[in-house]
């Protein structure tokens, strides 16, 4: 049986704040299923590197890409790569009385673990799939799939779910009680990401309508499978 939390380890354990970090399994999910975009950081040549990639979330597994020259992907295929991913969701701006304690209103993932390329042609295949649905459901049916030769120069990774927390705030500022009475506006500009209407591309035969998957285009709020 799934356990309901992921177990604490040393890499997930807050030095601040530690009342904002959790260890829920079903908010982990539902933050990595939301977001678009992930950052993942590792060391490279004695070097720190941080970037943004597309993710997908199947199960307890995260999925990530990227070309096979690129160097982290030949790393990663030399027996796997450390790496840290974080997504990060911004629910609110919390403005508050004083200019100090300002904040916004977020939920974060971070995950370690160690990346490794996935060699199975039909896994690959997936989790290619994955990342397309991951940014828009359902699109991966409605256009081409990778030809060998877009296979050949895609490197895959995959990264267990293990190493996880999740950190949040919600609310209202957090105002000094002295500041209480300052003739200044508080309170939070709630923020929520929606699509603009959809402009087809050049070229693009007008008896081609744009299809549901694009029109209804929505973030999940609850984990999928």
């Amino acid at each position: 049986m799934t356990q309901a939390s992921y177990p604490r380890t040393a890499q997930t354990t807050p030095t601040r704040h530690s009342d904002r970090v959790t260890y829920d399994r079903t908010a982990v999910h539902s933050v990595l299923d939301e977001a678009v975009l992930c950052h993942v950081g590792y060391v490279l040549d004695g070097r720190p590197v941080v970037l943004p990639q597309l993710h997908a979330r199947v199960g307890e597994q995260l999925y990530l890409h990227g070309s096979s020259g690129a160097r982290a992907m030949r790393a990663a295929a030399d027996g796997g790569l450390a790496v840290c991913v974080t997504v990060t969701l911004i629910d609110g701006l919390v403005l508050a009385r004083s200019a100090f304690n300002h904040s916004i209103n977020y939920r974060s993932v971070v995950v370690h673990g160690i990346a490794a390329e996935v060699s199975n042609e039909a896994e690959k295949q997936a989790a290619l799939a994955a990342l397309v649905d991951a940014v828009v459901p359902g699109r991966s049916a409605a256009v081409r799939g990778p030809s060998r030769k877009e296979l050949a120069a895609t490197t895959v990774l995959r990264l267990a779910l293990e190493s996880v927390s999740i950190k949040t705030r919600t609310g209202p500022p957090g105002d000094d009680e002295s500041d209480l009475d300052l003739p200044y506006w508080a309170g939070v500009l709630p923020l929520t990401q929606a699509p603009g209407p959809p402009a087809p591309a050049p070229g693009l035969a007008p008896s081609i309508s744009t299809p549901d998957h694009v029109t209804a285009w929505t973030r999940p709020t609850t984990p999928s499978s």
